[in-house]
């Protein structure tokens, strides 16, 4: 497994139960779960508009 580090952000509360919800049915940890949404937003984005 790859080193991880942590990080804080502050995100609206039904954004954050919306997220915990979508693990949960995803039967991902939260952590896996945003790890795994912001790297298909990355690849999505690069694709889009390389820099």
């Amino acid at each position: 497994m790859a080193d991880k580090v942590q990080f804080n952000v502050y995100l609206p509360p039904d954004v954050v139960r919306a997220t915990k919800h979508r693990s949960i049915d995803e039967e991902l940890s939260l952590s896996a779960f945003v790890e795994k949404v912001l790297r298909e937003y990355l690849a999505t984005a690069q694709q889009e508009d390389p820099r």
